[in-house]
């Protein structure tokens, strides 16, 4: 049902009811009459067409004020529509790229399935700010916050083991994040920090970095990547090539667990593709993304075709009255 703008220019239509009887009376009033002995002769006379349509113009005219009072009235229909203010969350995504992350015991082996478990991470957030960080034995940023996915998930592609000077430097990697994050206004500022290894290089020590984080009020998740025993190693041989190797899996999980607890985060082990994804989600779930939604509703003007429909039955009214009934202004 269409909503009006002006509803009170729709009282106007109760003229119609006084100009209806005002013209009644006008016809009775203008009725002559003639005294014959019989009508006989005129039984069988046939009534013109300018008798059947006499009143037509008046109808029609009728019609056509009503549909110009409903015209201005200015009929719309609504279409309701929200807006959604999100209340951004910041994350940075600290990534160990060290050689010992292409140990095989994730598939096709830790960083990449760290970086595909990462890209479905950063599609879901579609409202965030996130950036990225990487780490071996000094650490970068890789990408600025931004809210650039397709930018930041080409970035993310690129990242290869070894492409920096090799060593775990977990301290360096969480001091780059927090600088990206200390002067963030987000309501929510989060490190996300994944490793394999124990912390062998860098300027920074660990602790001192999750105290910097601490200051700053940032939460930092911390992922231990790597399954419980041995794990397959590519290994370089002196010809040149690689063989496969059983190697023991060393993760300083009581350092990670330090940083999380310190900055009021979550320490996580990831030993399988399947279980990182897990983590992810349930870190997902944790920094849900406030939203307040705002209603509003949308008009379409619709007087449009009552406008011209009283147009078009005044100019039939025009033409019934000069050529057909004959009836000149």
């Amino acid at each position: 049902m269409p909503d009006f703008e002006y509803p009170k220019i729709l009282y106007l239509l109760f003229l119609i009811l006084p100009i209806t009887a005002w013209y009644i009376f006008k016809v009775l009033r203008k009725k002559t009459s003639l005294q014959i002995s019989t009508t006989a002769a005129f039984m069988h006379v046939r009534k013109g067409l300018r008798y059947y349509l006499q009143h037509l113009p008046f109808v029609l005219t009728c019609l056509a004020m009503a549909a110009i009072i409903v015209a201005a009235a200015r009929p719309r229909s609504a279409t309701k529509q929200e807006t959604i203010d999100t209340e951004g969350i910041d994350i940075v995504i600290t990534l160990d790229v060290s050689t010992s992350m292409l140990a095989r015991d994730f598939k096709p082996d830790r960083i990449e399935a760290a970086k595909q478990i990462a890209i479905q991470f950063i599609s879901e957030r579609v409202s965030d700010r996130i950036g990225l960080v990487v780490f071996a034995g000094e650490s970068f940023t890789q990408c600025p916050l931004t809210t650039d996915k397709a930018t930041l998930i080409n970035l993310i592609n690129e990242i290869h083991a070894g492409m920096i000077t090799d060593g775990t430097a977990i301290g360096n990697g969480l001091a780059t994040a927090v600088a990206r994050l200390k002067d963030s206004n987000a309501k929510s500022r989060v490190i996300i920090l994944l490793t394999d290894g124990v912390n062998t290089a860098g300027e920074i020590s660990p602790n001192m970095a999750a105290e910097m984080a601490e200051q700053y009020k940032l939460r930092v998740y911390t992922i231990g990547v790597g399954t419980e025993g041995m794990a397959p190693y590519p290994v370089p041989t002196i010809f040149g090539t690689t063989q496969i190797q059983n190697l023991p899996v060393e993760i300083d999980e009581e350092l990670l667990k330090s940083i999380s607890n310190k900055t009021d985060g979550k320490y996580f082990r990831a030993t399988s593709n399947t279980k990182l994804q897990e983590i992810y989600t349930e870190i997902n779930e944790m920094e849900k993304t406030k939203t307040s939604i705002d209603s509003f509703n949308v008009y379409k003007e619709e007087y449009l075709p009552f406008a011209l429909l009283g147009l078009g039955l005044l100019l039939l009214v025009i033409l019934l009255r000069l050529f057909i009934l004959r009836i000149l202004p």
